[in-house]
């Protein structure tokens, strides 16, 4: 136990996830990073993350599953013995597009949902023991703009982004004062998620999304790595509140 502020960061191989934890160890943190299938990829960000000085461990663990939860949190209480932060980043959604109201599986409209709310709901639960040991304890959840205004995004990714915007809110009722919880909800964003949302059309769309956007370029996953890290570190005063992160785009258009 090496006595810095420790931090769990839940599908930290990739992505927002990957950045965030490097964030986190750049601010002093240890972090723990759980994956449910990348564990190579979470072992290569683990690694990152050492040499920015930090302790790191990798978990892997299905957020959906409970038991799986419950274990992953021991794990990192016998590693740190300590979390002052907790980033719900895991998340995941489906191919079938909108339109295709007839063709979406209901399979996949539970996995979604049990992934991105209730996995998000277990991960917090297990972890508030220790949470509330720590002072000035933060949780950041990973929404989006697709929770907060209607999109193109398929249903239950949508329907459960906007599920973590309500959960955020009342986590935050409920675990005041102790506890500050925040989410951030990034637009379009550069990278493999949006490559395959889009598909062949990716550099068209994005380009066009850019150029209605004031800032004129789409986010990237550093880019929200700083605002959840700004979140956990500063800001005391803030709790239930959703940032978006688009450029303002949802703002002006």
């Amino acid at each position: 136990m090496s006595g810095r502020p420790a931090a769990l960061v839940t599908g930290g191989s990739r992505g927002i996830g990957r950045s965030t934890a490097l964030e986190l160890a750049r601010h002093g943190f240890d972090v723990a990073i759980s994956c449910s299938r990348s564990r190579d990829a979470a072992e290569a960000v683990a690694a990152e993350a050492r040499g920015l000085g930090a302790q790191a461990l990798v978990i892997q663990a299905d957020v959906a599953d409970e038991p799986a939860v419950r274990g992953m949190v021991d794990d990192l209480r016998r590693q740190f013995g300590r979390l002052d932060a907790l980033v719900n980043n895991a998340g995941t959604s489906t191919d079938t597009q909108q339109p295709d109201i007839d063709g979406l599986s209901m399979a996949d409209w539970d996995r979604v949902f049990a992934v991105n709310v209730r996995g998000l709901f277990q991960v917090t639960r297990a972890c508030l023991p220790l949470l509330r040991e720590a002072p000035g304890a933060a949780i950041v959840n990973l929404a989006s703009v697709a929770g907060v205004r209607p999109s193109a995004q398929p249903f239950p990714y949508a329907a459960s982004k906007a599920a973590v915007v309500n959960l955020t809110r009342t986590l935050a009722r409920a675990l005041g004062p102790e506890i500050r919880v925040n989410a951030v909800a990034p637009g379009w964003m550069v990278g493999e998620w949006m490559e395959h949302s889009l598909g062949p059309d990716y550099e068209l769309l994005m380009e066009r999304r850019a150029k209605g956007t004031p800032l004129r370029r789409c986010v990237t996953p550093d880019e929200v790595a700083v605002t959840i890290v700004n979140l956990i570190v500063s800001n005391p005063f803030l709790t239930g509140e959703v940032v978006v992160i688009d450029g303002g785009f949802a703002a002006t258009t």
